[in-house]
């Protein structure tokens, strides 16, 4: 019996020493000298492959910003396209580092999944869009019972829709597809009457179809989607450093810190500002976190501050000239908000 336990406590001991000798997220990534990021397979204003095939949108440059908070380069990032089946298990995996991918926030994603998500990059709300030309008259999704709707497989989309035409004793048809392009190709052909996704979602896809005017968003909301990129439980390290790279863009927006001043802010008087910036005397502000201690400044030399990246992805700089709304700051009577750096 002796032996018998010497030899379990012995495998135990060398369980705790594997455990602990195992490379953390941020060691990865810094071994192999970029971050994957895994993103959608193309959603105008969040992620999608310019003509260049540069990846462009608000969750592309998000992955930008971590890689600038950690490496002081944001470029040193790679994209991996993943369909909503896929996306869960590239990062439960290992595949990708981030999961940056216009995803909703649920408490089924921060259980059952093992994920942690970030904050809500993007205050989200499912919509529906119809061909007004084949559907004259129609202004409202109540109006909408027994016709034929598009929706993606394996997104909160499928449900929430089921739950509105249920709730409203309507009648309906869905026509469900994996990948979004196979969702937005049935659209466009007209195999269905209607598509639903999330609102903002549906302003980006509307660009792409064929006679993109004769399509209407309904003003319709059903559902609440915060959007934001997730990481694997079991890193608190690599959470807090994606968490805080998603705060110094909001926290940077708030002081007016942008991407064209922001070396000029380093010598401002306000204590804040410096401290945010890293040049407060002494600082660990950065070092603290697992970067160095100017990493917000490398954030917003590569991506700007959150509203810069709003304007530019989606808002009033981009084609889709989306409001900011309740994407807005606290101070000017949005939902953005973000704990102090100090």
């Amino acid at each position: 019996m002796k032996h018998i336990a010497i030899g379990i406590l012995g495998a135990a001991t060398l369980g705790l020493m594997a455990s602990a000798a195992s490379a953390t997220t941020l060691d990865t990534v810094k071994a192999k000298g970029f971050i994957q990021c895994g993103v959608s397979t193309g959603l105008a204003g969040f992620s999608a492959p310019d003509d260049k095939g540069d990846w462009q949108g608000i969750d592309a440059d998000f992955c930008r910003a971590v890689a600038a908070a950690v490496f002081g380069d944001g470029t040193k990032v790679k994209f991996t396209p993943l369909s909503a089946k896929e996306r869960f298990t590239a990062l439960q995996s290992g595949e990708v580092d981030i999961l940056s991918r216009n995803t909703t926030w649920t408490i089924n994603r921060d259980t059952a999944l093992g994920l942690n998500f970030v904050g809500t990059t993007y205050y989200d709300g499912q919509g529906f869009m119809i061909n007004a030309k084949k559907l004259p008259g129609i202004n409202s999704a109540l109006q909408l019972s027994g016709a034929a709707v598009c929706v993606q497989s394996g997104t909160t989309t499928e449900l929430n829709l089921a739950d509105y035409f249920k709730a409203n004793k309507m009648e309906y048809n869905p026509v469900v597809f994996e990948k979004l392009e196979e969702v937005n190709a049935a659209y466009n052909a007209g195999r269905c009457d209607v598509y639903t996704t999330d609102q903002s979602g549906l302003y980006g896809i509307r660009l792409t179809l064929d006679a993109p005017a004769d399509h209407v968003v309904l003003p319709e909301i059903i559902s609440k989607e915060p959007l934001g990129p997730a990481v694997r439980q079991g890193d608190d390290q690599w959470y807090h450093i994606v968490k805080w790279t998603y705060f110094a863009l909001l926290d940077a927006e708030e002081l007016g810190i942008t991407k064209a001043n922001v070396d000029e802010m380093k010598s401002s008087a306000s204590p804040e500002i410096k401290r945010v910036l890293g040049q407060e005397a002494d600082t660990k502000i950065g070092t603290d976190l697992g970067v160095s201690n100017d990493w917000v400044v490398n954030i917003v030399k590569a991506v700007g501050n959150y509203g810069e990246m709003f304007d530019r992805n989606v808002g009033s700089g981009s084609p889709l000239k989306i409001a900011r709304g309740i994407n807005a700051l606290w101070t000017k009577g949005g939902l953005q908000y973000a704990p102090p750096i100090r």
